[in-house]
């Protein structure tokens, strides 16, 4: 009944627009792992750079989490601009600044309840579950000064019951010119790498947005999807030519949270020495329609326990699109993106007891959805998302529900979701993800003769998003 009711209230209809932020959050030990259920929590708009900005949600965003062009800019300039009349003291010279505070506390807070069903229930448990909250948030996000800015947030989850760090960009923006050419020039310090992005085709502000906490998911994914999310530290350089090529150079050092500090032999999943991660994009701007095209990538060297010995190496390369037609109060958005993951696993080949069956391993990854946003009232939303790889039968092992019964990752599916904004900062929600493939097969895919198939983890996903 309560699923009934919530989707009753998506279908109908309402007005308005807001959001918040908050991408995925992964297991502490994906990269060892893979067969661990990551949870997908919101990712949005503050509404605190509303209160910075005076500007309504449909300037930054043409449904939220997904950026305007304005709203790109918005975050590559460091989160400055600003609509109040700033706390300010000029320095002894008299040249500069030497403070400048907004006026307001900086201050918003984002709540998800949810209900997930369950095509069939996961022997022993209930089919649908509800949760409230799936999700409660806290987000500190505001200009510093007139070239720095910062969106922090800190979260508690019911599953975990507990408050944590959750995603943090501190960034440093300005301006120069390079002959008749325009140049930004900014330094980030973030503790998840892309979430520094301002596309909705990188792995941290990818579609979907928001999604089911509980509901089975596929049992592999690459190490930038969220394998460092929260914790990492990272420092990068970027800029934008001319506001057509980005470019950005960051690497990462493990900096884990609830961990013994200094790492050492208790420590998982350490990063050893710096992570690279690398990201280009061309994007251009016509008189109805934008498109980007990009590239990115990160290396890492893992070491699954402890911090010397053998390491496990991934390199991950992706490629990205978006494509955006703009109507006369909205958008149709275009998203692809495709990831390729080169894995050496020495350390978990050479582990007692073994933990992959193959020294060298690869994973492919791609996205594909699109988006029909025609005001800030509603949204629909289909897309299909898969991955192939390596067959490991350790790796990918068989287990019940979670497991491959072929060792193989391979999965594959549909999502589609339909989203109403009665007010501008309460949004209601649908989603369904439908599988033809999960870990491997379509049918008896977690234990051999199981019976359990692909679509019996379908699941329809009904959820209320506040934000204030």
């Amino acid at each position: 009944m309560l699923l009934i009711a919530a989707l009753a209230a998506v279908l109908s209809g309402g007005s308005g627009s807001e959001s918040a932020v908050s991408p995925k959050t992964p297991n502490a030990d994906r990269v060892t792992s893979p067969n661990a259920l990551a949870a997908l929590v919101a990712r949005a708009r503050v509404p605190s750079f509303s209160r910075q900005t005076k500007l309504p949600c449909g300037a930054c965003h043409y449904g939220f989490p997904q950026l305007t062009p304005f709203g790109r800019t918005f975050k590559l300039n460091g989160y400055t601009m600003t609509g109040l009349t700033a706390i300010t003291s000029q320095a002894d010279s008299a040249s500069r600044l030497s403070l400048s505070l907004s006026p307001i506390a900086p201050i918003s807070v984002m709540a998800i309840a949810s209900a997930t069903s369950v095509a069939t229930a996961i022997p022993g448990t209930l089919g649908t579950t509800t949760q409230f909250p799936q999700q409660l948030s806290l987000f500190a996000a505001t200009a510093i000064s007139d070239k720095m800015g910062i969106f922090s947030q800190i979260t508690y989850t019911d599953q975990s019951g507990t408050i944590g760090i959750d995603n943090t960009d501190l960034r440093f923006a300005t301006h120069t010119t390079i002959g008749d050419r325009d140049v930004l020039l900014g330094l980030t310090l973030n503790n998840n790498p892309t979430v520094q992005d301002v596309w909705n085709t990188s792995p941290a502000w990818g579609y979907p947005f928001i999604g089911s906490a509980v509901a089975p998911t596929p049992a592999a994914s690459t190490l930038i999807e969220g394998g460092l999310a929260q914790s990492v530290l990272g420092i990068g350089a970027y800029t934008l030519i001319s506001n057509s090529l980005y470019a950005e150079v960051s690497g990462y050092v493990s900096a884990p949270q609830g961990a013994k500090l200094p790492l050492d032999s208790s420590a998982t999943n350490t990063v050893h020495a710096i992570s690279p991660y690398w990201r280009i994009a061309l994007q251009h701007d016509f008189e109805s329609d934008y498109l980007m095209v990009g590239t990115f990538g990160l290396y890492s060297e893992i070491f699954p326990t402890g911090v010397i010995g053998a390491t496990n190496q991934y390199t991950d390369i992706g490629f990205d699109a978006q494509l955006e037609h703009k109507l006369s109060k909205g958008a149709l958005i275009g998203r692809a993106s495709y990831i390729h993951e080169n894995q050496n696993l020495a350390a978990s080949f050479t582990a007692s007891p073994v933990a992959s069956q193959n020294v060298s391993n690869s994973l492919n990854s791609y996205k594909l959805n699109f988006s029909y946003v025609p005001n800030t009232t509603h949204s629909l939303t289909v897309g299909a998302f898969g991955s192939s790889g390596t067959s490991d039968n350790v790796l990918y092992a068989p287990s019940a529900v979670t497991g491959s019964s072929t060792g193989s990752p391979a999965s594959q599916g549909e999502i589609v979701e339909l989203a109403v904004n009665p007010w501008l900062n309460v949004r209601l929600g649908a989603q369904y993800v439908i599988y033809q493939k999960f870990n491997g097969a379509s049918s008896s895919y977690d234990v051999k003769a199981s019976g359990r198939n692909a679509s019996d983890n379908n699941a329809l996903y009904v959820y209320l998003w506040l934000v204030y």
